[in-house]
């Protein structure tokens, strides 16, 4: 059986080296640590920027590299081991190691302490900064991170804790909050990208891709048995149970994370996507 090249680096020329042994492949190499350094970068199944994203690493996100060639970094990322190209501008040593991340679904980086400086970026919740000071003004106090912009403190939390444990809530601050295929953050987001970063925001990892949670995340459980935080799966999408009667959601109808009521969903999904193929249940 091939191996899923999602997660696994392999190509004709060059593998990473855990794989010797199980593909074919003329070089094997344990790649080189980076990390993530434009505020969302895409992850592509090839090296062309008319292909569409799988995922997207966040700033401050770790990843491994594998090959660097025309612009582009084959890499492996570190937090769900997905594996893709994206532009190899998105990287810089792992010099500083990341202290904080941000905990709110968007915020921004400043040339200094002082929101009236115009933000040089915009950070998703997920990000991941090296704080190196403090500064207050008017009242505000921000963090100073390592190439010495700016972040508003209260927008961010030492790595390790987290704002709270139950990650339906997290996924209800990005209602409204635009449907992207293959999106992973607080600009664009899609089905299995909710579930997996509101899992992450409360110290719980959950695989990429619908097809992965629906074959190993949590537990299975029955139609009758659905309460808060269990997921709902259909092939290709899935959704959060947010109550008994409820579900919220990254979708293509509304083209938005919506919350919409759990039968009145199944019905309408129904026509393109038949019924719900399974139920699982977070391990908390």
């Amino acid at each position: 059986m091939a191996l899923d090249r999602r997660l696994n680096a392999y190509r004709e020329d060059l593998a990473e080296k855990r794989l010797e042994g199980q593909v074919a492949a003329r070089r094997f190499v344990t790649g080189e640590p980076a990390r993530i350094v434009s505020p969302v970068s895409g992850l592509r199944p090839k090296p062309d920027p008319a292909s569409g994203i799988d995922t997207e690493v966040l700033f401050g996100e770790e990843v491994t590299v594998f090959d660097r060639a025309e612009g582009w970094a084959w890499v492996k990322a570190a937090s769900d081991g997905y594996v893709g190209y994206l532009p190899d501008g998105a990287l810089a040593p792992p010099d500083a190691s990341p202290t904080h991340h941000v905990v709110v679904p968007r915020t921004f980086l400043y040339p200094g302490a002082d929101l009236r400086f115009p933000a040089s970026a915009a950070l998703s919740m997920g990000s991941r900064v090296a704080v190196v000071g403090e500064a207050e003004t008017r009242g505000t106090r921000y963090f100073l991170v390592a190439d010495r912009r700016a972040i508003v403190a209260g927008h961010c939390l030492p790595i390790g804790t987290y704002a709270s444990d139950d990650y339906v809530a997290i996924a209800a601050r990005f209602l409204e909050t635009p449907y992207l295929w293959g999106g992973r953050s607080g600009f664009g987001i899609d089905c299995s990208g909710l579930v997996q970063l509101s899992l992450m925001m409360t110290g719980r990892s959950a695989p990429r891709d619908t097809d992965m949670q629906a074959a190993g995340l949590g537990v299975e459980i029955g139609r009758g048995d659905l309460k808060r935080g269990d997921l709902v799966f259909w092939k290709g999408h899935v959704a959060i149970m947010e109550d008994e009667k409820t579900l919220l959601h990254a979708n293509g109808h509304t083209m938005t994370v919506a919350r919409e009521d759990f039968e009145a969903a199944v019905k309408r999904i129904a026509w393109l996507y038949d019924v719900p193929t399974g139920y699982r249940r977070p391990v908390t």
